[in-house]
């Protein structure tokens, strides 16, 4: 559980950085979240403690996984830089937009995880499936805080 702390304290203590972003602040960004991608790979190797067995079936079905959930933060994303745009300008009905398009968005996630779950049941004991979905919610409570604190309360 150390890395998984570990990981936490990264996760909060990434630069803050404005709405307004330039595009050489994206290309950070990007290097980031890359090498953020690498380290929770890290954290969920350490913490899982998979036999040579489990991680052969395990890995794929995560790295499937991932790339699933990165489609879905990229509508997340998206959706931040809509609302960044029309920040100082937004109108009743773009905002009621937004937040329908937020909804579907955290819809489809608890989706994702719930699809992926007899996956990882196929795979892994019980237990070993509990604490994964513990360090992803762990990650993503921690991923959620940070964006949270970026973008300010609507007008």
């Amino acid at each position: 559980m150390k890395y998984l702390a570990m990981f936490l304290l990264l996760c909060m203590t990434l630069p803050v950085m404005s709405l307004a972003q330039e595009a050489k602040k994206d290309d950070n960004m990007a290097i980031l979240m890359e090498k953020i991608k690498a380290d929770k790979k890290l954290l969920v190797a350490a913490n899982l403690g998979l036999t040579e067995a489990e991680s052969k079936d395990f890995w794929p079905l995560y790295d499937a996984y991932q790339k699933d959930l990165e489609g879905n933060r990229m509508k997340l994303g998206d959706i931040i830089k809509r609302y960044a745009e029309k920040y100082e300008t937004m109108t009743n009905e773009e905002a009621k937009g937004l937040l329908n398009e937020y909804m579907m968005v955290d819809e489809e996630q608890l989706k994702l995880r719930q699809a992926a779950l007899p996956k990882f049941r196929a795979v892994l004991p019980e237990i070993k499936v509990v604490r994964y979905y513990q360090i992803e919610n762990k990650i993503r409570s921690a991923v959620n805080y940070e964006i949270a604190a970026l973008i300010p309360l609507m007008k």
